[in-house]
């Protein structure tokens, strides 16, 4: 395994995404985490990516316990997150990254992103000269490595890099789904990063599990080929582009692990075939009427829907529906409103909270009442 061309202290080109933990109800379970993170570095990987909004905040937590408090600091890189909701001023910023520090069980983080940019945050981010005081603490070593995450449009990235040429990475969402995607431009905004020199970490390299969990046809297009799992392919997709520096995979349980390891560990690009076999797998979902949700769950942990509506669970059972037409996906819509609090597609009040934190800029109001109207024949 070879390090990183960019950064040589990151092993390898794999990392370990902590947003999609195992849990025990409501918490993380830290026995399998640590079995995880064992796996992880064994195979010699050491880049682990956390954000305080991660599980609410439980995230962090599990860093601390699983990983910071397991391996020497040389052993492991971390990743933390500046974000939006967490600040109001200038002043906010640092007592809140001295609390992450506390939190992972650090001294440093060897990067550092300002999370989720887009045209709209940017703004706040710059009033409060959260890059500004970012770099401050990586002059004062707290920081390596200074960089960002990203969702918006192409021409907004060229934007911000051109104001902060001192960001070291960028984070793009990248799979092969979106690499042409009109709403995502993972391709343009990959080659923005091109343009300005900065190495990319990919993050949703299999879109939240939808690229492991593929359409009979799909799945049979990718199983033809005599290979590894859905998941090494879409891995493998994103790796295989020359200015990668990381792709990220959030793992939730140890076949994870060992999948994406066999995948990575003795990384190989896609071949011509395989290729061919990716584009075959696009053509097949661009003709399903699938809604392109990475289960990212921000409309429900940072907004907090207030009629309780699960909404990214909503539509996977809808997408369920409509790739495999099966009564599954009417159980599963069943268990998803199921609960005190948990409020039925057709009980959303329009408040829009929800799209103004959606990642992907999905019309959710106008996707819930198709959900309703699936599930709850409702006009």
């Amino acid at each position: 395994m070879q390090n990183s061309k960019f950064f040589p202290e990151i092993h390898g080109n794999f990392g370990f995404g902590c947003m999609r933990l195992p849990m025990k109800g409501d918490n993380v379970d830290h026995e399998q985490f640590c079995r995880m993170a064992d796996a992880f570095t064994e195979a010699g990987f050491n880049y682990f990516d956390t954000a305080h909004g991660y599980i609410n905040g439980k995230s962090e937590i599990a860093v601390r316990e699983c990983v910071a408090k397991r391996y020497p600091r040389d052993r492991f890189l971390l990743t933390d997150k500046l974000t939006e909701p967490y600040f109001r001023t200038r002043e906010d910023i640092r007592p809140f990254f001295e609390k992450q520090l506390e939190w992972c069980g650090v001294d440093y983080f060897d990067f550092y992103l300002m999370h989720a940019q887009n045209r709209n945050n940017y703004q706040k981010f710059k009033r409060c000269a959260a890059y500004e005081t970012a770099y401050k603490l990586k002059e004062q070593g707290l920081i390596k490595h200074l960089g960002l995450s990203f969702h918006d449009k192409a021409e907004v990235l060229d934007m911000i890099l051109n104001e902060h040429p001192e960001i070291e990475a960028v984070q793009i969402q990248f799979n092969y789904v979106d690499y042409d995607d009109a709403s995502v431009e993972s391709r343009k905004v990959y080659e923005v990063c091109e343009k300005h020199g900065k190495p990319v970490i990919v993050m949703e390299p299999v879109k939240g599990g939808s690229l492991v969990n593929l359409p009979p046809k799909a799945d049979a297009v990718l199983r033809a080929l005599g290979g590894g799992s859905n998941a090494s392919y879409a891995l493998r997709f994103a790796a295989s582009f020359g200015n990668m520096a990381m792709v990220l995979s959030g793992m939730s349980n140890m076949d994870q692990v060992l999948d994406n390891i066999s995948a990575m560990r003795d990384f190989k690009p896609l071949d011509s075939s395989e290729f061919e076999a990716i584009e075959k797998v696009c053509g097949i979902f661009r003709g399903l009427d699938l809604i392109p949700c990475t289960a990212c769950r921000y409309c429900v942990e940072e907004n907090e829907c207030p009629k309780g509506i699960r909404i990214p669970d909503m539509f996977s059972a809808l997408n369920s529906h409509e790739a495999f037409h099966n009564w599954n996906s009417e159980f599963y819509y069943s268990e998803v409103i199921t609960g005190d609090g948990h409020g039925k597609a057709s009980d959303c009040i329009r408040c829009g909270k929800c799209e103004k934190v959606c990642p992907q800029h999905l019309p959710i109001r106008e996707l819930l009442e198709k959900v309703a109207k699936t599930f709850e024949g409702r006009e």
